[in-house]
């Protein structure tokens, strides 16, 4: 590690969120300043600066010394005093104002806005409010300083000060000092791991009770993580023995600790203890009282025969419905709550416009919902009807993090449907019933080989299991699809077989179901990148960027998303107009994904859009989606990824005309039979496999889907098995 010291000179960049500085250092031994990178709160032109780091040569900007380490020597001198005020960094202070503070205290100016602030009115200007203000910015600027030493001395990445700084203020060393944990609740961007680091570098006792909590409540986390409702207490004092080296006594007062102030709920369940989350808890409970009290409610069923169903079917869509079909429809006629689950081609979407028209031949009102902006938009195109996000219908505060839409407020709807509701967690199926009207009736609709809900719970199927509701399985095939080998080997994958991978009968003809086999990895990106650049768009006129999507099961390895839409935007995108940023370049004319809800811009989390153009000038970065534009500042652009590939939780609730899914023993962590199937069904007129066979045996052997521990089947009346 290198020492330079000198005299900062020029300011080139700062970012007030994180303090990453770009700046021209003037060293006393050499008569050019010098570029500095690094993070430097509360650094301004006219200090004496020293710096610790490691000089590094940048393709563009050549060399360079890279912080890692800096301390400040405020000026002494007047006009390193002057010329340190003038930069604006203080509140308050411009470049008139200095002027007078200088000529008011000269060499002890800066000594008085320390500490003597009330001495500040002495200067024409400064009233009592205005010398508060200048001393309040003093303050923050050497605090934000002192946050920075202080990361630095505990080892953490000082990269998170200005993240810290923001909740903290001028209190940070003091309150992280106090308890380094609290950052994991209270600091969005601060994980367990990055607090624990500073807590043991602060020489904190393995065992002490706060550090055991924290070690307790991130266990938690990661097993909310893995889609657990709740955690086995034996399951929780092993790994902070295994991990943490907390002997199990120890963990389990702190288990009791965590319980006794209300975090926790602690419960018998079957033989074993279960740990729940306080919110999980009242999810899960809420969520079974709530559905045996609309299972206890009688409804009146109208008088309508199947005849007269079939008619009203056929007069309005033009289609004739099977027996099958008509059977559900009268049956749901006389249930408060019911589930429709099917594979493809089973008829699902079908069933979702009769019910619409039937209960609107009866007067009724019907409300169209499902988890994603995707979901609900596909719902929409095939009901020709209004549909919504779960979280729109129920009117989501982001603000207060609260829904309108609940038991004292409820829907006003005569029915009201769930789509693709096998991706819906326990906290989002709790508050969607509390605001179904008891007068109502609630329909789930869903497919549940496909992967259960991203957060946790396995809703769908422990309500299936409780063998409480009533559940109508749609299992034919319908004669349009019967033909599909897509829907027939997404059929095969279900029932553990292998797909079926016919040859075409002459080079010159089309199939939608291929299986390219390739060993290595490499080659596997390769072949992507030819199929989705030239083969496909050539022989099947798809477009690249609309009609192509690839997905993967991971996100690292060679053919993860991160390579995937790093080759793809290589290949697919030859922008010269870019904007860096977050450790990402977006080009205009990539195709990306929006990460998060986001009712302000009427965009949700996995909406799929193209860059149509950035604009340095203002700042900001345009996207399409679904013929609307989205505008974005370039600090918003964390809410962005590239989407040329994307992750097979990501495809959920979502229809591509050609989808190509990598599928190798690199992945081996994530081959199982429901995600594999998941991927499958996402396309609807070209799938491609590319990969090992043995990939591929390994995926479809492997029917061991997430083992979620979740209570509500057994809440609801069913054994449970722990």
């Amino acid at each position: 590690m290198t020492t330079i010291k000198g005299s900062l000179e020029h300011i080139v960049f700062f970012n007030p969120e994180n303090y990453y500085t770009v700046a021209r250092i003037k060293i006393s031994d050499s008569q050019n300043p010098v570029t500095v990178t690094g993070f430097m709160p509360g650094a301004a032109p006219g200090q004496a600066i020293l710096l610790k780091g490691t000089w590094e040569t940048h393709l563009k900007y050549g060399e360079q010394f890279k912080i890692d380490s800096f301390e400040i020597t405020l000026p002494a001198t007047i006009s390193g005093i002057k010329k340190y005020l003038e930069t604006g960094f203080i509140k308050g202070i411009g470049q008139k104002m200095a002027g007078r503070l200088i000529n008011r205290f000269g060499e002890n100016t800066l000594d008085i806005i320390e500490n003597c602030p009330e001495k500040l009115r002495e200067v024409e200007g400064i009233g009592e409010s205005k010398a508060s203000l200048i001393s309040e910015a003093w303050k923050e600027q050497h605090a934000a300083r002192s946050l920075m030493v202080f990361l630095q001395e505990t080892g953490a990445d000082v990269s998170f000060c200005g993240n810290i700084f923001e909740i903290y203020g001028k209190d940070s060393v003091d309150i992280i000092s106090e308890n380094p944990y609290l950052m994991v609740k209270d600091v969005p961007s601060i994980n367990f791991q990055f607090a624990d680091l500073i807590a043991r570098n602060m020489k904190t006792p393995i065992d002490e009770l706060e550090r055991v909590k924290a070690c307790v409540l991130h266990i938690m986390e990661q097993n909310a993580g893995e889609g657990n409702v709740y955690a086995l207490e034996s399951q929780i004092l092993l790994k902070c023995e295994k991990n943490f080296k907390i002997k199990p006594d120890t963990a389990k007062k702190a288990v009791k600790a965590l319980s006794d102030s209300g975090e926790f709920v602690i419960e018998n369940m079957g033989a074993a203890t279960a740990v729940y989350p306080l919110s999980a808890y009242q999810a899960e409970t809420g969520l079974a009282d709530r559905l045996k009290t609309f299972l206890s409610i009688p409804i009146i069923p109208p008088k309508i025969d199947t005849d007269r169903i079939s008619e009203i079917i056929f007069k309005e869509l033009f289609i004739k419905l099977s027996q099958e079909q008509l059977n559900i429809l009268k049956e749901l006629l006389v249930h408060r709550v019911v589930i429709i689950t099917g594979g493809p081609g089973t008829g699902k979407t079908t069933l979702i416009k009769s019910i619409n028209t039937l209960f609107a031949s009866l007067g009724k009102e019907v409300l169209l919902a499902a988890p994603t902006g995707r979901a609900a938009r596909r719902l929409a195109e095939v009901t020709k009807k209004e549909a919504k996000t779960i979280h729109r219908l129920l009117g989501f505060n982001f603000s207060e993090g609260m829904f309108e839409k609940n038991r004292d407020d409820p829907l006003d709807a005569d029915a009201v449907i769930i789509d693709e509701a096998s991706m819906v967690d326990i906290y989002l199926m709790y508050h969607m019933l509390n605001a179904v009207s008891m007068n109502s009736v609630f329909i789930l609709v869903g497919d549940i080989f496909q992967l259960p809900s991203v957060g946790p719970g396995n809703v769908l199927a422990d309500m299936i299991k409780s063998e409480k509701i009533p559940v109508f399985y749609l299992k034919k095939i319908f004669r349009q699809t019967q033909e599909s080998p897509i829907i027939i080997n997404a059929h095969r994958v279900r029932e553990g077989k292998l797909p079926e991978i016919k040859e075409p009968a002459d080079p010159e003809s089309l199939l939608e179901f291929y299986f390219i086999r390739q060993n290595n990895p490499d080659k596997v990106v390769s072949t992507i990148v030819e199929l989705c650049s030239r083969a496909i768009p050539e022989r099947f006129n798809f477009d690249p960027l609309y009609d192509i999507q690839v997905i993967t099961p991971m996100h690292k390895g060679v053919a993860g998303t991160i390579n995937l839409n790093h080759v793809l935007q290589e290949a697919l995108n030859q922008s010269s107009i870019m904007l860096k940023g977050n450790g990402m370049t977006f080009k205009k004319g990539d195709k990306v994904m929006h990460l998060k809800n986001n009712y302000t811009k009427d965009v949700f989390n996995g909406d799929i859009g193209i860059i149509t153009s950035i604009e340095k000038s203002s700042s900001q970065l345009l996207v399409e989606y679904y013929q609307k534009e989205v505008r974005y500042n370039f600090d918003e652009t964390n809410e962005l990824t590239l989407a040329y590939a994307i992750s097979v939780h990501k495809s959920q609730g979502s229809e591509y005309p050609a989808v190509i899914v990598p599928i190798m023993t690199q992945h081996f962590a994530l081959l199982q039979r429901n995600l594999l199937y998941t991927a499958l069904t996402r396309g609807k007129k070209l799938v491609i496999i590319t990969g090992t066979e043995r990939a591929l045996k390994i995926a479809i052997e492997n029917n061991r889907p997430e083992n979620r521990f979740s209570g509500l089947g057994y809440r609801l009346g069913r054994q449970i098995d722990l």
